[in-house]
């Protein structure tokens, strides 16, 4: 993820009983910070509180209007989960979401009192939430519709103004272009991402999102048929020219998510950790 412009604003009201406050971790990776939204007006679910961060979490129950019933992870990388566990304890809140999976960028920390899967309908404040179960930079990544305004809330599978890392061996580039075009199926009206603002033209982002990885792809098969017997660090120069060199590392990991995906379509092969195309 690269960096964003000017700073968002910290607190902003979205639509009758849904706010988004803005969690004040700025960085490369996360842009301008992470996005927690608040929803529901009478009764409060509290969506992607971010990292431990006290002052956030003191502005999260400022803000609530009403008691804060529910808290919800989109996923749980350290920038979106940690503060669940720390904020149910405050307020009493069920927690909800998927657990961590086995890694070293999850937050061990989250155990959901409910575990949500794909389909399942939540009731908050009269507004009607449907998770949508969506692998791909985390097998654990679900997002949320709200039926009424038919708005998506995607954490980290779509956000505004740049793409995200795919990491294996938890992050899977064929489950997330497929999660993509699933999320894309729903005609939502708007996304509001996990970094950024809310996105109102949906259909033009993702395809953004899906032709720009499918055009690092066709830069991958290329590198691919001129330097066969490479690793993937050893690609990332001739893949990835228009990256800073300071990012190879990122990078490296979205490009195996790429050659991971190319061998299971059978377009590639490893061996001994040099890759090349098949046939």
């Amino acid at each position: 993820m690269t960096s964003f412009g000017p700073r968002m604003p910290e607190l902003t009201q979205l639509a009758p009983g849904l706010c988004r406050l803005l969690a004040p971790n700025p960085s490369m990776m996360t842009g301008p910070g992470t996005n927690t939204y608040l929803i529901g007006s009478e009764e409060v679910a509290v969506l992607d509180p971010g990292p431990v961060i006290d002052s956030h979490l003191q502005a999260i129950q400022k803000t609530a209007a009403a008691p804060i019933r529910w808290v919800i992870v989109t996923h749980t990388h350290p920038d979106h989960s940690p503060a669940a566990v720390e904020l149910a304890t405050r307020t009493g809140a069920e927690l909800m979401g998927r657990p961590p999976p086995e890694g070293p960028h999850q937050d061990a920390t989250f155990t959901p009192d409910r575990v949500l899967e794909d389909g399942d309908r939540l009731s908050i404040d009269g507004m009607d939430i449907e998770v949508i179960h969506t692998p791909g930079h985390a097998s654990n990544h679900i997002c949320l519709r709200h039926l009424q305004l038919n708005w998506v809330f995607t954490g980290d599978h779509v956000i505004d103004g740049s793409t995200v890392v795919i990491d294996p061996p938890d992050g899977n580039m064929k489950h997330y272009l497929d999660s993509l075009a699933k999320v894309k199926a729903l005609q939502p009206a708007a996304l509001a991402p996990g970094h950024g603002e809310l996105i109102q033209d949906p259909g033009r982002a993702i395809d953004w999102i899906i032709e720009h990885r499918l055009a690092r792809e066709a830069k991958v098969m290329a590198a691919l048929n001129a330097n066969p017997g490479l690793t993937s660090m050893e690609l990332v120069p001739h893949v990835y020219k228009d990256v800073d060199k300071k990012l190879y590392g990122w990078a490296e990991r979205s490009l195996l998510a790429h050659l991971l995906k190319l061998e299971d379509d059978g377009a590639a092969r490893i061996d001994n950790s040099r890759w090349a195309v098949t046939g």
